[in-house]
């Protein structure tokens, strides 16, 4: 089972940017698919952004435009660019992986929800100011 470790937290002013960082280790690594979760005050925690390692990727509605992952084998580190961000942004960000599912003939990422992704990171703060 892979080991994940996020960083890049900050407070920052409403229209700010972020890249949050989050270091992959383990065997198979490269074969698993990486996601962003986060968990607002008093809210549930939620899908942000999966990707596959074809770099397939998939973006909740609320960070289409301002949001953009991506993954760097290389460095075995998966990124979350964030942009024009909003008060609404405010969470604890958590890293997540998952096996790939064969859906179609095809291995895809599994649904972005809590329930298809086993594996954590401690999370890291973001705070959006207005």
């Amino acid at each position: 089972q892979v080991q994940l470790v996020e960083s890049g937290g900050d407070s920052v002013q409403s229209g700010g940017s972020l890249r949050l960082s989050c270091a992959v280790s383990g065997p198979g690594q490269r074969t698993y698919c990486l996601a962003w979760f986060r968990q607002g005050p008093g809210k549930e925690r939620e899908g942000v952004a999966s990707i596959d390692n074809y770099r397939r990727i998939t973006y909740t509605d609320s960070v289409k435009g301002r949001f953009t992952l991506s993954r760097d084998n290389g460095a075995n580190t998966l990124y979350l660019q964030m942009g024009n961000l909003k008060p609404e942004d405010t969470a604890m960000y958590y890293c997540a992986a998952a096996r790939p599912q064969v859906v179609g003939g095809d291995w895809r990422c599994p649904r972005l929800t809590l329930d298809q992704y086993n594996t954590w990171g401690q999370g890291t703060q973001v705070t959006v100011s207005s």
